[in-house]
């Protein structure tokens, strides 16, 4: 009970600390500054007998069939190929806003057959496209792979972490750039991470003020509309100078967050109780089941020895007192007055849905 005390009175004196200064880049993305998934399919070869096989994962053969192909190799038909050292797998990289052609990002590599490790593999050149269909990147070059696995001659095994997953650090070049508004448009459109009205007007008042003439707009609760320099060197140093910039956003609105699958409960600084009474118990409900032999009377012609089962049933009910919420109870409050009847985290759940059920609870109650 001490620390389920101590845990709200944390989350209490975290949530309760007033807003402070945040810089515009912690706060805000800038629209169509973003990162793009690439995606490709390729093969890993140079497996110690670890890669695919070929009975269940038909596709690796056959990807391995076109690749000797395109190379000159002719591979005559109704020949299996017996592909203990290659694996089919997928190729995933994320490709950074303001990329230029030759840069190099990493890459994920999945197996998607039945491979029992990528360990030790290599990937061969394999085309990374994003959404529309382009080749963004080319990916290639030996995997690292953090997993390791072990498996004996009676079919017993250990591993640590996934053997079939594996990271190329700057295993992909750049072969195409992508193009960003930022570099034309006539304004810059700053969204903000968490939608707030005010956060928004006090980040349009901070920037009117930092420059001294009205170049910022709030749009609506997540976007900002700025008027920036049209030359590239003014535009990078005037954005440079923006992002640094510090205000006091908006503070959230009253809200209790419950996590329904760990019991964890996080109430908000303006969290608000009306006048409730509550009165919480425990009810508790022990059976214990023993055993007993029964056994006829002396000198008795009749009956048996048998065994007969007791069972001791035991209904004990915590007597906890009412406790009584005055008008606008605050947050300490609140966790002081729920701690005093020595509610557990899943008890205060249902003390809070009550409160909000009745209309006492002045927040918005969310259940994750």
């Amino acid at each position: 009970m001490k620390l389920v005390f101590l845990l709200l009175m944390v989350l209490a004196a975290l949530v309760s600390v007033n807003a402070e200064a945040m810089r515009i880049k912690d706060m805000t993305t800038i629209s169509g500054v973003r990162d793009n998934e690439l995606l490709g399919y390729g093969l890993v070869i140079g497996l110690d007998g670890t890669g695919d096989q070929t009975a269940q994962t038909f596709f690796t053969e056959q990807s391995m069939k076109n690749l000797l192909n395109r190379l000159g190799v002719v591979i005559p038909p109704g020949i299996s190929l017996q592909l203990k050292n290659v694996a089919a797998v997928m190729v995933q990289a994320t490709l950074p806003p303001f990329a230029k052609q030759g840069q190099a990002i990493d890459v994920t590599v999945s197996s998607i057959g039945n491979a029992k490790s990528l360990r030790g593999g290599a990937l061969i050149m394999t085309p990374l496209k994003g959404t529309d269909g382009q080749v963004y990147a080319v990916a290639q070059g030996n995997l690292i792979v953090g997993g390791f696995g072990a498996e004996g001659a009676n079919g017993s095994s250990v591993s640590v972490n996934s053997t079939a997953t594996g990271r190329i650090p700057d295993g992909a070049s750049v072969e195409r750039t992508v193009d960003s508004p930022f570099a034309y448009a006539p304004t810059l459109q700053l969204n903000l991470n968490d939608p707030d009205f005010t956060t928004a007007r006090r980040l349009a008042d901070r920037i009117n003020e930092f420059i001294g003439s009205s170049i910022a707009m709030p749009i609506d609760s997540v976007s900002i509309n700025v008027q920036v320099p049209q030359d590239f060197a003014q535009k990078v140093a005037f954005v440079s100078e923006l992002e640094n910039l510090e205000f006091e956003p908006g503070e959230a609105a009253a809200r209790i967050i419950i996590n329904s699958r760990t019991g964890t409960v996080v109430i908000g600084n303006h969290v608000r109780v009306m006048p409730a009474a509550v009165s919480h118990g425990s009810l508790t409900v022990s059976v214990s089941e023993s055993a007993s032999v029964s056994q006829p009377a002396p000198l008795s012609k009749r009956g048996n020895t048998v065994v007969v089962p007791e069972s001791d049933v035991k209904i004990s009910q915590d007597k906890n007192p009412m406790f009584l919420f005055q008008p606008g109870v605050s947050l300490d409050e609140l966790v002081q007055a729920v701690n005093a009847v020595g509610a557990a985290p899943g008890d205060l759940v249902s003390i809070l849905e009550a409160l909000k059920e009745v209309g006492a609870l002045q927040a918005q109650l969310i259940v994750i």
